[in-house]
């Protein structure tokens, strides 16, 4: 690894970009920690950055010479935004680009695939993250972990299909190899955690372990987009309720070696990822976590 130069980061106080930032600057990586009002970031150069506002990104690329990406949210068609973004970004001098994108999308597919698609032909040094779905979607602010605190309910179209769910902070370890390795993969990642699960498995582990009792509802594809279309535009709706109805069919049913290669260790379990969640949530009152029993 080289700790020369300096890392954009966009989205630093995101799930993933957080992480990143965090692992990044601990190995004594220079960084940029890019968002939309510039939050300070411990050990980084906190920068205003707005993928709609281009007046932002000079300031966001200068010195900079590789950059991770993470997508604007909830934007269905993110490559009319990047695409320009990106080729600015070559001309300012980045050589390495690590795009967060998912498993669910492949290259050239809908969404970020299209930028996944373009990025190899933009920069000689790169790397595409595909992770599985995030554990922290049942402890964060996702709608899971809302709807799992509210209600004791977790909603999907999923059917019995079982995803390779995945720990932020190993997604994290796996970008940072991509940004600060001699080599960069110049290839696409698909990340799982060690095993696949379905909603009915994850509901049945927060149980046991929080004693609150959580189920998992199962909704028709129409059923999911109409409910996700009160939080989103009706379009990312349809394409996120679509990836429901797809792990559905078996299409997320699969687990992979790629953290172990990367990083050296083991990807983390979902019980090991909540029992984490609920011990910093213990020791930071006031962070969002799942109880740990029923409310009387």
């Amino acid at each position: 690894m080289t700790t020369g130069g300096t890392t954009l980061v966009i989205g630093a106080t995101g799930t993933t970009g957080s992480r990143t930032t965090a692992q990044l600057t601990a190995a004594g990586h220079r960084v940029k920690a890019a968002g939309r009002r510039a939050v300070p970031v411990a050990g980084a150069e906190p920068i205003p950055f707005d993928w709609y506002d281009s007046a932002t990104h000079t300031a966001a690329l200068d010195g900079v010479d590789r950059v991770y990406l993470v997508p604007p949210v909830g934007d269905s068609d993110p490559a009319a935004t990047m695409l320009p973004f990106l080729r600015r970004a070559r001309t300012a001098g980045v050589h390495r680009a690590v795009l967060l994108s998912s498993s669910a999308v492949p290259e050239g597919g809908p969404a970020v695939g299209t930028v996944h698609q373009a990025l190899p032909d933009l920069f000689e040094q790169w790397a595409v993250l595909r992770p599985s779905w995030f554990m922290q979607n049942f402890t964060g602010t996702h709608a899971h972990a809302r709807s799992i605190r509210d209600e004791g309910i977790i909603w999907t179209a999923t059917g019995s299909g079982r995803v390779g769910f995945v720990d932020a902070d190993d997604i994290a370890a796996v970008a940072v190899r991509a940004l600060t390795d001699e080599q960069a993969p110049n290839t696409d990642l698909v990340l799982t955690g060690p095993e696949a699960l379905g909603y009915d498995d994850i509901a049945a582990i927060i149980t046991e372990l929080t004693g609150r009792t959580v189920v998992h509802r199962r909704l028709s594809y129409e059923q999911m987009r109409d409910r996700l279309s009160t939080q989103m535009p009706e379009e990312f709706a349809a394409l996120l309720a679509g990836m429901d109805r797809a792990i559905a069919g078996g299409a997320e049913d699969r687990t992979t070696d790629t953290v172990q290669r990367l990083t050296g260790r083991p990807p983390r379990t979902f019980r090991a990822s909540l029992m984490r969640s609920r011990e910093a949530a213990a020791d930071a009152p006031g962070r969002s976590a799942v109880p740990v029993r029923d409310p009387a």
